[in-house]
């Protein structure tokens, strides 16, 4: 069997991180291997392996088993055994390669059919029961989304204890929304954006205009999650200028309505004029 990679060094971090470096790391590696992206030979396995060590020290007590106990913290060979922080029992009922046993850990070949699993240990310190009550019971797994798979809802195919399930998911959900299904829940990781930003149901988009629009006035084209729409500037608009596009934004999972979208302006300033430009600028002054 193969050595495992450190899991600080699969995600480029130090042992001394932060939850936010962690998740950060976490993000730009998932977008960069991410298979609907990556067309490499490598790339699923390197989305497992960034997944696996994410889903372990994005937790703060799994994290905290594995400082202690490294990969042992989680193998079944010490889990039955007793050893380490956590007893539990480990099972390969979830169907084999690429099934994963509700009970606990992964079974053999690590096809997630679209989930990773986070590893759900009900933890029993020293022989005591989950202390983290019914809910938590129920098996749960994690799902990467691209932004507007997020933003729009979509429909998924993915492998639960080794049978091929259609699940869907509402539009509107976010980085860490938890959806839950008749007999499990997924945690929803977003991948960003290399456009919009989002805040809540709100949208932020970054859009350059010429010097000579933000003085004289003019239209432009912007994106927003719906498509590219025009926009009028005002003669004599100032770098920073925020706009507001009313009901623009991300549908609102828990209510009614969409958020809206933000548009920031930046002024495109020459970086060479000829001494006629320079003149026709001075004069302005």
């Amino acid at each position: 069997m193969a050595a495992k990679r450190d899991f600080y060094d699969v995600l480029g971090v130090s042992k001394n991180a932060s939850a936010a470096e962690i998740k950060k790391a976490y993000r730009k590696l998932a977008l960069q291997w991410h298979p609907d992206k990556n067309k490499s030979a490598e790339a699923n396995g390197k989305f497992k392996e960034i997944n696996e060590a994410y889903e372990v020290l994005s937790d703060s007590q799994k994290k905290q088993a594995y400082d202690q106990f490294g990969h042992a913290a989680f193998d079944p060979r010490y889990g039955t055994a007793g050893q380490g922080p956590f007893t539990y029992t480990y099972t390969t009922d979830g169907g084999g390669p690429g099934g994963f046993s509700a009970k606990g850990g992964p079974a053999s070949g690590w096809d997630f059919g679209g989930f990773s699993d986070p590893f759900e240990i009900f933890a029993q310190f020293f022989g005591g029961g989950s202390p983290f009550g019914q809910a938590s019971r129920m098996p749960r797994y994690g799902l990467t989304l691209s932004f507007m798979e997020a933003v729009r809802g979509c429909e998924k195919d993915v492998a639960i204890d080794g049978k091929r399930r259609k699940i869907k998911i509402p539009a509107g959900v976010d980085d860490g929304s938890r959806v839950r299904f008749e007999d499990f829940y997924v945690t929803i990781d977003v991948l960003p954006d290399r456009i919009f930003q989002r805040d809540g149901a709100d949208v932020f988009v970054n859009q350059e205009v010429s010097l000579a629009i933000a003085i004289l006035g003019g239209t432009i084209e912007v994106p927003t999650i719906d498509g590219e729409v025009k926009l009028k500037i005002r003669a004599g608009t100032q770098p920073g200028t925020m706009v507001r596009l009313r009901g623009r934004g991300i549908p609102r999972l828990h209510g009614f309505g969409k958020g809206d979208q933000y548009i920031r302006l930046r002024v495109k300033i020459p970086q060479r004029l000829s001494h006629k430009q320079k003149e026709l600028i001075n004069s302005l002054c």
